[in-house]
């Protein structure tokens, strides 16, 4: 089974302040900030990616080519709410399945939709991207984000500044292993 991923509503901020990249960093003016920014934003991406999770609130569309036995699993998590779960039907017309007609589990890691008790999936229609899921995941808000992405994000952002000149003439560095070490118990893992 196929799946595809497209970003609806990207976070509005960042889990790491520009003041807080500017005190890591050392940098005491505001000639830099660009360059911090752009530092702040992939290290971001790169945690994100690396643990499977979404820091600050975001909503994605998660399709399907065809509607499962059993459970969709969710890819990002920690997950806030399905907002709708939409698919074609036999007919090719677009519907957008009742709420009641299926459960949401946000407490699992990743998080879960199954169908509702005595439930089960409606017949889809055999065609690419036939289910479409938008959920919204992430901690909350910039104080909402545990504290050991802030500091492993701001580790990334520190690499990359003092790095940021770093060609193919040089050494190439990987990123800090402090990072990945305090990613690690985040990441999500998938059987």
């Amino acid at each position: 089974m196929s799946t595809a991923l497209k970003l609806v509503t990207a976070p509005i901020i960042e889990p790491v302040t520009l003041e807080e990249a500017r005190v890591h960093c050392k940098v005491t003016s505001t000639a830099e900030d660009f360059l911090l920014e752009l530092a702040i934003r992939a290290a971001r991406e790169h945690a994100e990616a690396y643990t499977g999770r979404r820091f600050v609130t975001q909503t994605w569309d998660y399709f399907l080519d065809c509607l499962p036995i059993g459970e969709i699993e969710l890819p990002y998590g920690p997950l806030v709410s399905v907002t709708s779960v939409k698919y074609f039907d036999e007919a090719g017309v677009e519907q957008t399945l009742a709420t009641s007609e299926y459960q949401v589990d946000a407490s699992s890691d990743p998080g879960r939709i199954a169908p509702a008790y005595g439930k089960s999936w409606p017949s889809a229609r055999a065609q690419l991207n036939a289910v479409t899921v938008r959920f919204v995941c992430g901690y909350g808000g910039l104080a909402s984000v545990p504290f050991s992405i802030k500091a492993a994000i701001l580790l990334i952002v520190g690499h990359l500044f003092e790095h940021r000149e770093e060609n193919q003439d040089f050494q190439v560095h990987e990123m800090p292993l402090g990072s990945e070490r305090l990613l690690f118990p985040l990441r999500v893992m998938r059987f």
